[in-house]
């Protein structure tokens, strides 16, 4: 059985371009792997509750794939099981791109970061949105109430893959909480140099 990334990306054009620049033998593995990685484990569940953002992907129509920023408080995207991801979708900018993409093509993908740890998960899923109107007690589940934010709809994802990515083109980058915990020892010592002088 080959991991559910493995079925999903590597089309014919993909192991064709592996082969061509050389990598289709290290990527092989994939193939004859024994676990899916489909679900979520400790790992993934304690990643996600820790993130204030991620980017989706979606795919127009026309064919034209559409990239978007998500952003909450942390741990607004929820783990609803091992195999379903669900956030509350706060209103923007009213264009709707990536519902009306969803619409027509329920897949996506999405890039969760950890830049401070160099550390990047990578899900691809089918959606489900959701409405207060018929749904309200999912929306509730997904409603951050600290947020002060109005929430549209619900998006629920169905995980059919998912993958970590090398850190190696990672460039670390810090939120200013994680800055502010970092320098808490400096400012302490220079605190006990300064009672020296």
């Amino acid at each position: 059985m080959a991991t559910a990334f493995a079925d999903i990306t590597f089309t014919p054009s993909v192991k064709a371009a592996q082969s061509h620049y050389g990598s289709r033998e290290r990527n092989s593995h994939f193939e004859l792997a024994t676990d899916p990685r489909n679900q979520l484990t400790e790992q993934e569940i304690e990643f996600i509750a820790q993130r204030d953002s991620f980017y989706q992907a979606t795919v127009s129509e026309s064919g034209w794939p559409y990239v978007q920023h998500r952003g909450g408080p942390v741990g607004f995207l929820k783990v609803l099981d091992a195999r379903t991801l669900g956030f509350a979708d706060f209103r923007g900018n009213v264009q709707y791109l990536s519902i009306g993409n969803l619409q027509a093509n329920n897949r996506i993908s999405l890039i969760l970061m950890d830049y401070a740890n160099r550390q990047r998960l990578k899900i691809w899923g089918t959606v489900r949105i959701a409405h207060a109107d018929t749904e309200p007690e999912l929306l509730a589940q997904l409603e951050v109430p600290t947020y002060r934010a109005r929430v549209e709809r619900g998006i629920i994802i169905h995980i059919e893959a998912l993958d970590w990515n090398c850190p190696q083109h990672i460039t670390p980058r810090y939120s200013q909480a994680q800055v502010e915990e970092m320098v808490v020892p400096l400012m302490a010592e220079i605190e006990r140099l300064k009672q020296l002088v």
